[in-house]
């Protein structure tokens, strides 16, 4: 369970059945969730929620608009913004070779929610 019940994660996936199963866990590990399907959707979060602790971005999604591109302004708007990268295809998000990707973990679909539970709690440690 997240030691801070104010740890607030903002998760952005178009697979409404990934969506479910990671706001499930995340809420039963004690963090507030928002959710997201799309990029249109995550901008409209970021821009009205002061506070975010953490940002869980699938890398392909509906709209033109992907996780890295998400990811970029958000961590601009808020330093202290931790990212977490979740993709069938992880190459494709080094391939972006934007700065954010070389220190945000990048988890392979499908992954164990237990090694996304270690990777938050040691970027919200």
């Amino acid at each position: 369970m997240s030691t801070d019940a104010q740890d607030v994660v903002l998760v952005v996936e178009d697979e409404p059945v990934i969506l479910m199963i990671l706001t499930d866990y995340l809420r039963a590990e004690g963090y507030h969730v928002l959710e997201a399907e799309n990029g249109e959707q995550a901008f409209e979060i970021l821009a009205s929620k002061p506070h975010l602790d953490l940002l869980i971005s699938d890398f392909r999604l509906p709209g033109g608009i992907n996780g890295v591109q998400i990811a970029e302004p958000a961590v601009k708007l808020r330093p202290d913004l931790k990212v977490i990268f979740i993709s069938g295809y992880p190459q494709e998000i080094r391939e972006t070779d934007s700065p954010i990707t070389r220190k945000a973990p990048i988890l392979e679909k499908p992954f164990d929610l237990d090694v996304l539970q270690e990777k938050i709690r040691e970027l919200l440690a």
